[in-house]
């Protein structure tokens, strides 16, 4: 203040941008994920940053102490910061004050902030959800169209030629001849076309024979298309 014999030095745990001059000091307070052990600092270049794999809440911190090592499941990869961050979903840390984060083993469960490598252990027709908060799997019906595997597996949608018709199956099952389906993730298969045929699993039709040919839908083989007739001629 104006009128004192000496200025007090600027207190621990921050910095008096103008320490000295004959006006009114504002302290200003080292933000959070640093600190200041010292007094009479007049710079923000005072205060020092947490190091990576720890975090501080705490504005005006005056030493280190405050600067907590991250919990499991969680890091900093940078010093200075305020908060520690969650491991993402697929990867994992088991220990304290850690920078970085691990990946999750493949037939592993990592949700996000997790701690440790869990054994997913879905039944097969439904699938674990990576995004899970709690550390544990939970696990959802497999949607028409898909197929899931159980266990750590994620749902798959069925490939061309296979359907899931229902919820819940382990396995796309395969069109039957005679049908076929073009298109992925798929709840049901289509008739085959006039003049082609449709193996088992097909995912297109497929021509019959030059010379051979069908009005039917159903075929199964390139056998099953008929030749064509004396005086007439087929081009498939």
């Amino acid at each position: 203040d104006v009128g004192l014999a000496a200025c007090d030095p600027c207190p621990h745990g921050g910095y008096c941008a103008e320490a000295g001059a004959a006006t009114r000091m504002v302290w200003q307070p080292c933000l959070a994920g640093s600190f200041n052990p010292a007094s009479g600092s007049n710079s923000s270049a005072a205060c020092e940053l947490c190091p990576a794999g720890t975090a501080s809440a705490t504005r005006g911190a005056e030493s280190s102490d405050t600067c907590a090592p991250c919990r499991p499941g969680t890091v900093t990869a940078e010093a200075g910061l305020s908060e520690c961050e969650r491991c993402a979903a697929g990867y994992y840390q088991n220990s304290n004050g850690a920078e970085a984060c691990t990946r999750c083993k493949r037939g592993s469960f990592c949700p996000v902030g997790a701690s440790l490598e869990l054994p997913a252990t879905c039944d097969p027709g439904t699938y674990a959800n990576v995004t899970d908060d709690d550390g544990l799997p939970d696990c959802f019906d497999c949607p028409e169209g898909s197929s899931c595997p159980g266990g750590a597996a994620p749902l798959m949608q069925c490939a061309a030629g296979t359907i899931a018709p229902t919820e819940r199956m382990e396995a796309c099952d395969k069109c039957a001849g005679g049908t076929y389906q073009s298109v992925t993730g798929a709840t049901g298969c289509r008739d085959c076309e006039p003049g082609h045929y449709c193996q088992e699993g097909a995912a297109a039709p497929l021509p019959c024979e030059a010379g051979t040919s069908s009005n039917a839908t159903d075929l199964t083989a390139a056998s099953e298309c008929t030749d064509a007739l004396p005086g007439h001629f087929a081009t498939t």
